[in-house]
């Protein structure tokens, strides 16, 4: 299983390293020393706690999608033309830009700090892993 320093642990969760001490301390969260005898996280105790913690807004549309990736957030920037804008919605931690016609965010009524969803389905999502692991 791979080991995950607290420090790194800490970002992963947007949480302070204190927090991730407070939950080794407490047996919330598992922890060894590394071959440097550096404490470190087991990585799938780390992603279960994420997925437990995790906080989602609820989709206040209401409306049933097959797509499962649903943020819901705040729009932050709208850069529009004429005929075409891309607006920003800041997500929790995430940032998700949206290219759209200018007509869509009129209909919408989008404007900077109303609520918003970004819903993606996608047949291809690319995953990537930190340089030197495999």
């Amino acid at each position: 299983m791979p080991q995950i320093r607290i420090k790194d642990a800490a970002a992963f969760l947007s949480v302070s390293d204190d927090t991730v001490r407070r939950w080794i301390e407490n047996g919330t969260l598992p922890s060894s020393k590394d071959a440097s005898s550096r404490t470190v996280v087991d990585g799938l105790a780390l992603a279960r706690l994420a997925r437990q913690n995790a906080v989602l807004p609820d989709d206040p549309s209401g409306i049933g999608r097959s797509a499962r990736n649903r943020f819901v957030g705040l729009v932050t920037d709208i850069v529009m033309d004429t005929v075409m804008a891309q607006v920003e919605i800041q997500c929790g931690p995430h940032r998700v830009v949206s290219l759209m016609s200018s007509e869509a965010v009129r209909e919408l009524g989008l404007e900077l700090g109303s609520v918003a969803i970004a819903v993606v389905k996608a047949t291809t999502v690319i995953v990537e892993t930190p340089a030197g692991k495999s």
